[in-house]
């Protein structure tokens, strides 16, 4: 295992659903310690800076520490009930291995819903609702949650070890949705600190995306960045059923986002985007998501406007508890990033407008 995996393990494996992101800003502080200087909005985002002399041109690379998951909501007996945190498809859910994050110490549980044997036909063929689930953590009899310490407000996080796949070529994971992002600004960051660059770089982790987008709109105004490129997961659509003919695949190189329902990103930044992979060998695909959105849809409002793209790393069985992504598609999204900073300097920056 070479470092960039064991990062990988390591943010994947951190618990940080909605709210809750602490583990996620902790590792960020970690892996750019002695590198960045380590600040962080009211919110709880996680902003790093690295400066070599100007403090403009801004660059700001953003990805969200957030993973979807769940909240305790109350208690029916022995079980406990929930809402969701993030866009779930109730389906999803059950059955899910999960860890209730309590103040004295984590609970292990599986969601699950009324036996489908106890039902009628007609009862089975209808579809989930979230509303209906709840996670059994092996209590019996009249015990209460709260004899474990289970109180409402305590983030419930699904449980799905770093397993590589197809001969480490692959890796299936929780929460690539966006730690996946979050380890490509890091690394970004990491490179970009031993080389000469034209402004100032933020590497910035954002809190609460998968709930409204509401970091970025906090760290956007904490750095108010002159540009932002937006690192996220790309929706893979190389499984059976999925439509033909379109280019996001694992494997097939960083996703380059022309359209999404909150951000239609500046052009002329997509332009210098493809233009750096096209001199840097970089492969490269474009995508578009007719719905939904990133912390590119809230940072390219900020004061009177910010030049945005976002890239992304094509994952499949997003917004579920295990996902599917391509090592060789997260090396190139880190070296975009690196690259496509070195050539956003004062003049091409303002070209941008």
């Amino acid at each position: 295992m070479d470092r960039m995996e064991q990062m990988l393990r390591e943010f994947t494996g951190a618990a940080g659903v909605s709210g809750a992101e602490r583990e996620v800003f902790a590792l960020m502080e970690k892996h750019l310690a002695g590198i960045v200087e380590t600040g962080r909005d009211r919110l709880g985002s996680f902003i790093g800076r690295l400066a070599r002399g100007a403090d403009r041109p801004r660059v700001m690379l953003a990805a969200h520490m957030d993973e979807i998951g769940m909240m305790v909501s109350h208690f029916t007996g022995s079980f406990v009930r929930f809402n969701t945190l993030g866009g779930w498809w109730p389906p999803h859910l059950v059955g899910m291995p999960v860890s209730i994050l309590t103040s004295h110490g984590d609970i292990p549980g599986v969601v699950a819903s009324r036996s489908p044997f106890a039902m009628e036909r007609d009862e089975r063929e209808k579809p989930i609702k979230a509303k209906d689930l709840f996670v059994d953590v092996g209590l019996f009899g009249d015990r209460s949650p709260e004899r474990l310490h289970i109180r409402p407000g305590d983030p419930i996080v699904p449980v799905c070890p770093f397993t590589p796949l197809a001969g480490g070529k692959t890796f299936l994971a929780k929460a690539w949705d966006d730690r996946i992002g979050c380890a490509a600004v890091v690394e970004a960051m990491r490179r970009l600190s031993r080389m000469k660059i034209p402004g100032c770089v933020y590497g910035v982790g954002t809190v609460q995306e998968e709930v409204g987008i509401r970091g970025a709109v906090t760290s956007g105004r904490s750095v108010d960045p002159d540009v932002c490129l937006a690192v996220d997961v790309s929706i893979a659509q190389d499984t059976p059923g999925a439509p033909e003919g379109n280019p996001e695949a694992l494997g097939a190189g960083v996703s380059i986002c022309v359209y999404d329902a909150t951000l239609i990103p500046n052009t002329k930044l997509r332009d210098l985007v493809t233009g750096v992979a096209d001199r840097a060998r970089i492969p490269y695909h474009f995508s578009a998501v007719p719905y939904g959105g990133t912390d590119g849809g809230r940072i390219h409002l900020n004061e009177s406007g910010v030049p945005t793209l976002v890239v992304g790393v094509p994952a499949r069985h997003i917004h579920s508890a295990a996902g599917i992504i391509h090592r060789k598609d997260f090396d190139g999204a880190v070296k975009l990033l690196v690259e496509t900073v070195r050539a956003l300097d004062a003049k091409t920056v303002a070209s941008l407008a």
